[in-house]
């Protein structure tokens, strides 16, 4: 069996432009509530590029990551391993001036775990899943649960056969 036949028969694709606007879209939304936030969290590696591009346009200089590692071979998600934790003064009041960042939601797993660590922390992602949404505050794009989202940086430029022709992504 390929990675191909692994993978959900949904694809959804997203190009480098259309997740800087998704990203930038996320960051409208968080404005209005900009100057709670002294430091963002980011859950990598999916939370780095969003972070980056919200804390440009919020302007928060202090960016931590969390790593916490679910998926394991790109299609199944396993056991969570918690490979680095937040920063002790991260911590403090529960992460109240604490932004949360990640690219997506799936089933609500990881968000889960980081949720404990800081559970006054306000959570965003660009992407949420129906089973992920209940543990996140703020998110741009719903998917179906069944959709296999192909972010930027797992793809290179090559050519695609139509869905007509049973190419799932």
């Amino acid at each position: 069996m390929s990675l191909s036949d692994a993978l959900p028969e949904k694809a959804f694709p997203v190009s480098w432009d259309q997740f800087h606007r998704d990203t930038r879209a996320l960051s409208w939304r968080l404005s209005a509530q900009k100057d709670k936030w002294t430091s963002i969290v980011c859950i990598t590696r999916g939370g780095l590029v969003p972070a980056a591009i919200i804390a440009r346009e919020l302007d928060i200089r202090v960016i931590e990551t969390v790593s916490i590692a679910s998926y394991h071979d790109y299609a199944n998600q396993g056991e969570l391993l918690v490979l680095k934790g937040v920063a002790p003064e991260l911590m403090a009041d529960g992460g109240e001036t604490v932004l949360i960042i990640d690219d997506l939601t799936d089933t609500g797993k990881t968000a889960a775990e980081v949720r404990r660590m800081l559970p006054k922390a306000h959570f965003a992602t660009v992407y949420a899943k129906p089973k992920g949404v209940p543990m996140v505050d703020t998110f741009v794009t719903e998917v179906s649960q069944d959709t296999w989202i192909y972010f930027p940086w797992d793809m290179g430029f090559t050519y695609q056969k139509p869905i007509a022709d049973g190419h799932r992504g």
